[in-house]
């Protein structure tokens, strides 16, 4: 059963926390267009596009900064409710300090779950508009930027069979060098070569151009050759090499089935999509983790006032959001597990959350 205090600081928590956001979003989106009215002018963008990007905008910017904007929504009414000396009669009323956590804990679980929902469902729909955008209008070599490194492709597409291009044309759907092997027990099979394929989107088929099928056999090979010849396989050539933001637009279920299926593949990506999979988990998680350093943090009444906890929570803020930033790249560049990479800064600042609630405590 919630008290009038625990009413009184919760509502305090999400009125700021709303507050914030729309102080912040309007500034974001200003300072956008101040960087990108040039292209939209030269590119002569619709004014409906512009609104359904800035719309995506906001969502996107509001999600990758939520941190910063929690933090230091919690210190800014934490300080003042420190200043008016609300804390100490709240704690001479006989309240303990952890007790006084119970309403900042059921607002960062309010938080936390709205997070999580959006991550799931509304922001990767967000994502995809904003970066369709930025690649279509805005990046130079528009489509092509979209695409992730489409030269020496190595693919496994079936427990026995693997394919290789040299490289791949996206828009022509035309991949050069391309092979085929087949496998059975560690024992080639078969294997297919041909100078160019080119994948025929109406008849789901594929044209290998010089054409050569070498059959392994007991004593002999069997070679077949052909100019040009026409032929269906499991996969899409588009597959290859796939939007180099494809795992930010996938809701939940999608991100799942997608990964599983470029694990079996041999994607080289699939740290980067594993990253993005994990932190929709982790991110919602980090709510509580601010809030109990915020709230530690600006409890107390400084002598510097209000400006001291927020220059603390402003630093902290930036280096939670800094550690996430750097992790998630040596996930996805070096050998580091993608889990322990992704849940690293939430490891850390909980230590810190625990030794700064003790301090407060006393």
């Amino acid at each position: 059963m919630l008290t009038i205090i625990d009413k009184y600081i919760l509502k305090r928590y999400l009125a700021t926390f709303s507050a914030m956001l729309l102080m912040f979003i309007p500034i974001g989106i200003v300072i956008d267009v101040s960087e990108k009215i040039n292209f939209m002018l030269e590119n002569k963008v619709p004014f409906i596009e512009i609104a359904i990007y800035y719309y995506h905008f906001t969502i996107y910017f509001a999600n990758s900064l939520f941190p910063i904007f929690l933090f230091l929504s919690i210190i800014w009414f934490t300080s003042k409710l420190a200043n008016n000396t609300e804390i100490i009669a709240i704690l001479s009323s006989g309240i303990s300090f952890t007790r006084f956590l119970r309403p900042f804990i059921i607002g960062a679980t309010i938080v936390s779950i709205f997070v999580l929902l959006m991550g799931f469902f509304v922001v990767p729909k967000s994502s995809e508009g904003f970066n369709n955008f930025r690649y279509t209008y805005l990046k130079t070599g528009g489509k092509e930027a979209m695409r992730g490194d489409n030269t020496d492709v190595f693919r496994q597409i079936s427990d026995t069979e693997f394919i290789y291009v040299n490289s791949f044309n996206p828009l022509s759907k035309i991949a050069f060098n391309f092979s085929l092997e087949k496998f059975k027990k560690e024992k080639l099979i078969y294997k297919i070569t041909a100078s160019r394929i080119q994948w025929n989107p109406k008849q789901r088929t594929y044209t290998m151009y010089d054409y050569t099928k070498r059959t392994v056999g007991e004593l002999n090979d069997k070679i077949e050759k052909a100019p040009e010849k026409v032929a269906r396989f499991s996969f899409e050539l588009e597959d290859l090499t796939p939007v180099v933001y494809i795992a930010e637009t996938l809701t939940l279920d999608k991100l799942v089935k997608f990964i599983d299926k470029e694990r079996s593949r041999g994607s080289s990506n699939i740290n980067v999509y594993l990253v993005v999979l994990y932190k929709k988990f982790s991110v919602p998680v980090s709510a509580f983790i601010l809030t109990i350093i915020a709230v530690s943090v600006s409890s107390m009444k400084r002598r510097g006032g209000m400006g001291i906890n927020l220059a603390i929570g402003i630093a902290l803020a930036f280096a939670f959001v800094f550690f996430d930033k750097i992790f998630g790249v040596l996930a996805e560049k070096s050998s580091i597990p993608p889990l322990l990479a992704v849940w690293l800064p939430n490891i850390g600042f909980g230590i810190l959350a625990v030794y700064l609630l003790r301090n407060a405590k006393r």
